[in-house]
């Protein structure tokens, strides 16, 4: 009986230790990818970029080790007939921002920037582009701690440490959504979108050699399904580049 008993306190105590390392997580030592796919319902060509971000792992190989996709549905396609439920002005003024560090003169969709940087090859494939970055030291480090979901707002906390000043920024990540299209250019269609920014927080400031430590919240969007969500993290500096990016899907306490 004591045998029994012990073993199944040993099984508790594993199972509680493996949900909690679950629900935390550091990024390595190497410099992880983050790919930023600006796209929109309303435009006909991007549905293809849709797709080609949704394969990604499977047509690479890697996985968020490497690389860490995220769609941003922009919301200047909207007047054209078609609004689009998962586009915000956040992700546009991002997009416009990223532009004007690149010095390019135009947004415009599909759009992929990886690192930071325009990608403007990426039909062609982005596994070399990305084991690339993937050689480089990161130049930063991360740490994120899911806690809580209650009162649909999801509770978490954040740590970096960065060689040079930088924002920390954060969003909430959703896969799997479908979007049937009445209007617009894609009318008639049917589409699936993956790794799509549903929330985006506002950036802390991380100062150069000092480690910080942030008590950080999203909220959760309506009709959301908790088991297709992560919570993204990456640090940026002023020039634009990504110094590292780390993921982390719900723990499974807290997708019921």
């Amino acid at each position: 009986m004591k045998a029994l008993i012990l073993l199944s306190v040993f099984s508790y105590t594993t199972s509680s230790a493996q949900a909690a390392e679950i629900c935390s997580k550091s990024s390595p030592a190497h410099t992880v990818a983050l790919l930023e796919l600006y796209t929109s319902e309303g435009c006909d060509s991007c549905p293809p970029a849709d797709k080609t971000i949704s394969r990604l792992y499977q047509s690479t190989g890697l996985n968020s080790e490497q690389v860490i996709p995220v769609s941003l549905h922009v919301d200047y396609w909207d007047y054209l007939g078609w609004k689009d439920v998962f586009a915000k002005k956040t992700f546009t003024d991002r997009q416009r921002n990223l532009a004007e560090l690149a010095n390019t003169r135009s947004v415009y969709t599909p759009e992929i920037f990886m690192a930071g940087k325009e990608l403007r090859s990426w039909r062609n494939g982005m596994a070399d582009d990305i084991r690339r970055i993937n050689q480089k030291p990161a130049a930063a480090s991360l740490r994120m701690g899911i806690e809580k979901l209650a009162d649909n707002k999801l509770y978490f906390n954040l740590q970096g440490n960065s060689m040079q000043d930088a924002k920390l920024h954060f969003a909430l990540v959703e896969q799997g959504l479908i979007s049937k299209i009445q209007a617009g250019e894609n009318r008639g269609a049917t589409l699936q979108h993956d790794f799509v920014a549903r929330e985006w927080g506002e950036a802390y400031q991380l100062t150069a050699g000092k480690v910080a430590n942030f008590a950080a919240q999203l909220n959760l969007p309506v009709n959301a399904k908790r088991k297709s969500l992560s919570v993204l993290a990456f640090a940026q500096d002023k020039q634009g580049n990504i110094l590292q990016a780390l993921s982390l899907p719900l723990c499974v306490t807290l997708q019921q």
